[in-house]
């Protein structure tokens, strides 16, 4: 039987280099050959994130490390600022409810993005607000918000920024230092293309001024204030507080050597040609895009049904018959819409190809007369 294609928003099929470097012998995670390689994948991040901040490594998702992010510079009681106009930015309202805060939330409808606007309303209206949590791609919609509208506003007022670029770095340009981010929080598990098991973040020194200046109690695993310590203070043997997934690591240095190796531009255009490659066939098939290609992200694509097409049923023979996975919508928009990934191997040819005729034939079998290869209309410049 042959592999299931995933083309969903994460995780990802990843490259043969990066599987092999994830099968390599277990290594200890610390002492003299493994700080070379910490060290090393810690400079490459900074390449990437476009930023002179601190990156912490950690192990564990990334709601992990927002919630470490939220918890380590808020007090209970204080005011963060949430727009809202999705699923993710919903979880990041509940982490928040969670640390007891106060939360200001603009709601904006799915489907549409955030504006600079919105949040610098947000900002008047509440003056005594410490921080701004932003998701940057907004994957239940597949709206990219932003940000160089969003984090000048915050910095102006002189909050602090917390941005999800859990489903963007390393899929698109983003310049953490330039856009003011105190704390930019991504994964491996997406564009960075390494299997789950790593969160990381970067941290401004404005951010750890606030992270030292917190009060109130708080655990220890969470408080970025512990990872600080370790790399402080055993960063020359042992530079995280716990054992760490190193194998992933491994795999994550190797991945990011390639992509550097690669050039981030041509990766990030590669993961733009699938999206419109996919988008124009879908568009021949009868199938309308969820989101305007103004602020549409180049990583994945939200399309409805067409008359007569069920969002589930189209789902499931897409990976039984076609062996190609795809996601479905989430929460009120489950049935509503689908979701199409475009990272890792979901940027090359074949995966766009076996998508878009197992499409195709979903129609055809359900009385369609589509003629083979019909939706194959904007494969040039396809990664093969």
């Amino acid at each position: 039987m042959s592999r299931t294609k995933l083309l969903i928003p994460g995780p990802v099929d990843i490259g043969e280099e990066v599987r092999l470097a994830m099968a390599s012998p277990s290594r200890p995670h610390y002492g003299r050959e493994w700080i070379q390689l910490y060290t090393e994948t810690q400079e490459m991040l900074k390449r990437l994130f476009r930023t002179q901040n601190d990156i912490l490594i950690m192990a564990g998702p990334g709601t992990m490390a927002l919630e470490a992010s939220i918890a380590s510079v808020t007090e209970p009681g204080e005011t963060i600022i949430i727009p809202n106009n999705g699923f993710f930015a919903k979880r990041l309202i509940t982490v928040a409810e969670g640390l007891q805060l106060k939360i200001v939330s603009p709601l904006v409808e799915e489907g549409k993005p955030i504006t600079g606007e919105v949040v610098r309303e947000a900002i008047e209206a509440h003056p005594e607000a410490k921080a701004l949590a932003v998701v940057h791609h907004e994957t239940s919609t597949t709206v990219l918000n932003p940000l160089e509208e969003i984090t000048p506003q915050a910095k102006k007022a002189g909050l602090l920024t917390i941005v999800d670029a859990v489903s963007s770095m390393g899929g698109l340009d983003l310049a953490v230092d330039d856009l003011g981010i105190d704390f930019c929080v991504t994964v491996a598990n997406k564009a960075l293309e390494v299997p789950p098991a790593l969160a990381i973040v970067s941290v401004s020194e404005e951010g750890w001024e606030a992270v030292r200046a917190r009060k109130a109690p708080r655990g220890w695993y969470l408080d970025l204030k512990t990872w600080r310590w370790y790399a402080e203070h055993w960063g020359n043997w042992h530079p995280t507080p716990v054992t760490m997934p190193t194998s992933n690591l491994v795999a994550l240095h190797t991945s990011l050597m390639q992509l550097l190796d690669e050039g981030v531009e041509k990766r990030y255009a590669a993961y733009a040609a699938a999206a419109r490659a996919v988008r124009a066939g879908l568009q021949v098939l009868g199938f309308p895009l969820f989101v305007e290609e103004a602020c549409a992200s180049p990583l994945t694509t939200a399309f409805l049904m067409r008359p007569g097409v069920e969002a589930d049923r189209l789902q499931h023979e897409l990976r039984t018959q076609s062996g190609v996975m795809i996601s479905g919508g989430i929460a009120d928009l489950h049935g509503k819409i689908l979701r199409v990934g475009h990272i890792g191997l979901a940027r090359k040819r074949d995966y766009v190809v076996a998508f878009l005729l197992g499409v195709e034939d979903f129609l055809r079998r359900h009385g369609e007369a589509i003629p083979h290869g019909a939706s194959l209309v904007a494969l040039d410049g396809v990664e093969r």
